[in-house]
């Protein structure tokens, strides 16, 4: 028998976001809240750790390309990147933990 697959990585991405921006006040239990949600729709813990983390590394590198491409200098790309890194990875510590509770749970 074929198993059927209960949730996609886009799922569990779109949700962690959705309701990050949306609980964006309480600091440590909205993200955490988020991870769970986001979890449970990814349909297991790899898909959850995965769509967790996803965001994170985007909009780091997305934040080093566009900081080079308005200034010009690739150095200062590298630290709008890894400025942004860092307010994001204090965000997805309880996002990521969140998403393991998330993803045993399914």
């Amino acid at each position: 028998m074929a198993s059927e697959q209960k949730g996609s990585i886009l799922a569990g991405l779109f949700w962690m976001i959705v309701i990050s921006i949306l609980l964006f006040w309480v600091p440590t239990v909205g993200p955490l809240i988020a991870g769970i949600v986001g979890g449970k729709k990814s349909g297991g813990v790899g898909n959850a750790l995965i769509a967790a983390l996803l965001p994170a590394i985007l909009l780091g590198v997305f934040l080093f390309f566009f900081a080079s491409v308005l200034t010009g200098a690739p150095l200062i790309g590298m630290v709008a990147g890894a400025g942004a890194f860092v307010l994001v990875a204090a965000n997805v510590i309880p996002l990521l933990i969140g998403a393991f509770i998330g993803g045993i749970l399914n």
